[in-house]
């Protein structure tokens, strides 16, 4: 019987594809993607891959993405459901916290060309 040592999670900024990932083993596992307003991190998607379903992967990225934020003196936008979601819960992050307004979410739309 031979026992497997799981690393721990990664969670990486990707600057250039303006997302965070979260890695399993060295494997990208999910991500949380952003566009930078001014000072603001508007987070717009997070997902988790299926094969990593139900490890609290997500909750992790999120976590250390918004603690991020914070030591780089930004703002968090929530127009990510899931982000938004756990913001509700940690209320440690509410100080550095802007509502989505349409202004944003139009702005948004503009950045990804919808």
């Amino acid at each position: 019987m031979t026992e497997q040592t799981a690393t721990a999670p990664v969670v990486r900024r990707v600057d250039p594809r303006h997302r965070y990932e979260i890695l399993v083993d060295g494997e990208r596992a999910g991500l949380t993607a952003y566009r930078d307003r001014d000072d603001r991190r508007v987070f717009f998607h997070t997902e988790v891959d299926e094969a990593y379903a139900g490890q609290g992967l997500a909750a992790i990225l999120v976590e250390q993405a918004l603690t991020d934020v914070r030591a780089s003196g930004m703002r968090i936008v929530p127009v990510c459901p899931y982000v938004a979601k756990f913001l509700k819960k940690h209320e440690e992050f509410a100080d550095i916290t802007d509502p989505v307004t349409p202004e944003v979410l139009q702005w948004l739309d503009a950045q990804l060309g919808r």
